[in-house]
């Protein structure tokens, strides 16, 4: 069944009807969404620059594709598992936490080694804090932000792997707003993220993304969501490609920031897909 277009869709009010909801909530919102079969967009504050919290390992993702087609090794190649990395800020050392971390049985495996085409599926799919820091490592965070440039996306940077405590004191964070993240997606979607075949695949690595309980909660069952969440306390993100069926894919990028402890914005991210994805595509 092909979808019904979202042509006609009426921004003004679906602007409206999304700031209501997000005054509802108490936190801070920034949004980007675009349909890559009209070029319709709907963008509420998405150039603010926010910590970029998981949603940087997409970046990380793209450069070990382009690394591995540059033939400076193989998807194939294995790492030794580790959970001890250093700063950026001066080389300090510090190590990850099981407790901590979304994939814990990778703790099971230190001093083992994996593939990284293994790494990559677990950084994306589970948000593997052992494997994001391992693969930050190897491709080296100035080339994610290089390949960044090149893609023409400016206001997302990926300085460090995660849990760097010494550099979040100092500020030194990842960042980016909802408008780049959505460009980065598009880059995917569109294979200029690589090779058509590699953004294939890190298309499907996204698509089988463990984390659904944002976006892909408000989007109707049946419809593929390729995503990757983002969250630590009080911030909650969600980056999707959205494939509604027989024809080009959407895009949504939300990034809610300022929640009270306690509370997350995971709820919220899929009241305001729902929103956004019935109103540009209504049932018919």
């Amino acid at each position: 069944m092909v979808a019904a277009p979202a042509a006609g869709l009426d921004i003004k009010a679906l602007k409206t009807t999304l700031r209501t909801e997000i005054r509802a909530s108490g936190a801070k919102v920034s949004l980007a969404f675009k349909d890559l079969e009209t070029g319709e967009m709907l963008l509420l504050k998405d150039k603010a620059v926010v910590h970029a919290a998981s949603t940087m390992k997409v970046p990380v993702m793209i450069e070990v594709f382009r690394q591995a087609a540059a033939g400076q090794f193989s998807l194939d190649d294995r790492l030794p598992v580790r959970t001890e990395f250093r700063s950026i800020v001066g080389g300090s050392p510090f190590s990850l936490r099981k407790e901590d971390d979304s994939d814990p049985e990778i703790y099971d495996l230190v001093g083992q080694e994996l593939p990284i085409r293994d790494l990559l599926e677990r950084m994306i799919t589970m948000s593997s804090n052992v494997a994001t820091n391992m693969l930050v490592d190897l491709v080296q965070p100035r080339n994610v932000t290089a390949t960044l440039r090149r893609l023409g996306i400016r206001r997302m940077a990926v300085l460090r792997g995660v849990e760097d405590g010494a550099a979040y004191e100092r500020g030194l964070n990842n960042r980016t707003s909802a408008f780049e993240l959505m460009r980065v997606l598009e880059a995917i979607a569109g294979g200029r993220a690589g090779s058509e075949a590699d953004c294939r695949e890190m298309t499907a690595i996204l698509t089988r993304q463990k984390f659904r309980d944002g976006i892909p909660s408000g989007i109707p069952e049946g419809v593929t969501v390729a995503n990757k969440t983002g969250s630590f306390s009080g911030v909650d993100h969600d980056a999707a490609i959205i494939f509604p069926p027989g024809r080009r894919p959407c895009l949504l990028v939300i990034l809610t920031r300022g929640w009270p402890e306690g509370r997350d914005g995971k709820r919220l991210l899929g009241r305001l897909s729902s929103l956004i994805y019935g109103a540009a595509f209504p049932a018919r």
